[in-house]
């Protein structure tokens, strides 16, 4: 029995001591609206993450060693408050039991970094696919941001955050200033 104690506290004590995997801040900002397109119709929000990894960014030191990034954040939650944000400013409001609903879908988000002791180059790319319902129909969009970014030197995990997010609020622009996205709303919400 003692020795299955002092495996497991070994164990245990070997885990506390790995090292952690680094992570980056992912925090969409909400392009908010500046004026209301409608007055309280009411909508339910829910979303899902599609990805098969969860990690954010894939590091290539181009030494048969990729390593991945995760974000500190669920990017999943943090995409939908920054939608829910965005759609209030627009006057709808949120609510459990509305028959109007917006669903969206993480495709994609990652930032693929090559990079040596001399250069770096980052790719970008975000993909939310949101599908607006309601009794009377259903819309579904798919918004795509890219980003490209080269640097002296090796990537650091500041350079990768500033990319990772530049690309999500691309893409949560895009949504906020979608006129066809807007318009089906206004009509049916």
């Amino acid at each position: 029995m003692r020795k299955l104690i002092l495996a497991t506290s070994v164990a245990l004590l070997t885990a506390c001591s790995a090292p952690q995997q680094e992570q980056i801040n992912i925090m969409p900002k909400a392009a908010l609206s500046n004026s209301d397109i409608v007055q309280g119709s009411t909508f339910s929000l829910t979303s899902k993450d599609m990805r098969s990894a969860q990690y954010i960014a894939l590091v290539d030191s181009g030494r048969s060693n990729i390593e991945p990034i995760h974000a500190k954040q669920n990017l999943r939650i943090s995409i939908e408050n920054a939608l829910l944000e965005q759609f209030q400013s627009q006057g709808f409001r949120s609510t459990l039991n509305s028959q109007n609903s917006i669903f969206v879908e993480v495709q994609q988000a990652l930032v693929t970094v090559k990079h040596s002791i001399m250069e770096n180059e980052m790719d970008g790319k975000v993909v939310l696919q949101v599908t607006a319902e309601t009794p009377r129909g259903k819309l579904v969009k798919t918004y795509t941001g890219t980003a490209n970014r080269t640097g002296m030197l090796s990537a650091s995990k500041d350079e990768i955050e500033l990319v990772a997010n530049d690309v999500v609020n691309l893409v949560l622009k895009d949504i906020s200033e979608d006129r066809e996205l807007q318009d089906y709303m206004r009509e049916r919400f």
